[in-house]
Formats: structure tokens, C-alpha cells, sequence
């Protein structure tokens, strides 16, 4: 359910892109972070950063676009959200002794350290890899078709990422009979 949720304004820029154009559908995007921003603060009593970031860059690129009527700025903002994490996932590396991934995973799966380690750079590959296969369908294919993959694309780039993810931590995870 989580998922959807956080897809939210990502369905309805689709959605809305469907029906009308990328303003409207652009419009519609921001509005529905400010509405997922709130929700998930209502149940929770707490942002989620990663709902913050989104819906700050949306605000920025996505008033650029709407402000200037040139649709290459939402377009860069999928670029610019994935090379933040990108960078975000470098810094806590770099400046920390545990990964960013394995603070995030940590309590629920036990691998070796280095595997933790491969994983974070993974995910910092994955997340520069997306930013630049974002720019390439946005600047040489039809806005239609970068709708389409900055729905379907990036998702299913993304899901088969997490399922390769899961089949390699797989192979380093201890089992009950492992611990005895």
C-alpha cells in the first residue's frame, strides 16, 4: 500500500497527462505531493523525506515549467531527484562508517559488512544510470513516450533493480540453522 502512496503524484501526472497536457498534468503533480505531503503527516505526525525532497524539487522544476510554459524542467526533475539520492547515498559513505542502505536495512536483514557496502554502490549506479536514461528518453523521444516511461519505465527499471537486490542479498543472509 506504501508503494502506491508514494506513486501517488507520480499516477495522477499520468493520469492527468492522459486527459489534458503536461501543464495541467504538471499542475496536478504538485498538488497531489502537497496532498501526499500532508496525508502521510496527518496519520503519522511526521514528514517523510524522501515526500519533502520530492515535493520541493516538484515545486521548483515543476513551477519552471509552468511558470515559463517549457516542459524541459519537469522533464530534468526525475534526473535531478535520482543524482540527489545518488549523492546523498556518496555522502553518507563517505562520512560515516556504516552505508546509508544498511542503516535503512540493517534491523531486518544481517549480510557482511562489504556486502552492504557493494549494495550502497549499486544504488548509487542505479540511481545516476536512471538520471541519465531519464534525460535520454526525455530529449530524443516524443514528451508522449517520456509520460510513458517516466511512469512505466522507471518503475519497472526500478523493480527489477530491487528483485536483483533481493536475489544477491539472498546469498549472504544468515539462516536460523546458520546462527546455531
Amino acid at each position: 500500500m506504501k508503494f502506491l502512496f508514494d506513486l501517488f503524484p507520480i499516477i495522477l501526472f499520468f493520469i492527468a497527462y492522459k486527459m489534458y497536457d503536461i501543464y495541467v498534468a504538471t499542475a496536478v503533480a504538485i498538488a497531489a505531493a502537497f496532498v501526499q505531503t500532508g496525508l502521510f503527516w496527518v496519520k503519522n505526525r511526521r514528514f517523510e523525506k524522501m515526500h519533502l525532497i520530492t515535493l520541493g524539487i516538484l515545486i521548483v522544476f515543476g513551477g519552471l515549467t509552468l511558470a515559463l510554459r517549457d516542459p524541459v524542467f519537469i522533464k530534468w526533475k526525475p534526473t535531478v531527484v535520482n543524482w540527489l539520492f545518488a549523492a546523498v547515498f556518496t555522502g553518507a559513505r563517505l562520512f560515516s562508517k556504516t552505508s546509508l542502505i544498511e542503516r535503512m536495512m540493517g534491523h531486518a536483514v544481517t549480510v557482511p559488512a562489504p556486502v552492504w557496502d557493494r549494495l550502497n554502490w549499486a544504488w548509487i549506479v542505479f540511481f545516476i544510470f536512471i538520471g541519465i536514461i531519464n534525460l535520454y528518453v526525455a530529449f530524443n523521444f516524443s514528451e508522449e513516450t517520456w509520460v510513458n516511461f517516466k511512469l512505466f519505465g522507471m518503475m519497472g527499471l526500478t523493480l527489477v533493480f530491487v528483485f536483483g537486490q533481493a536475489f544477491y542479498l539472498g546469498r549472504y543472509m544468515e539462516t536460523t540453522e546458520d546462527k546455531q
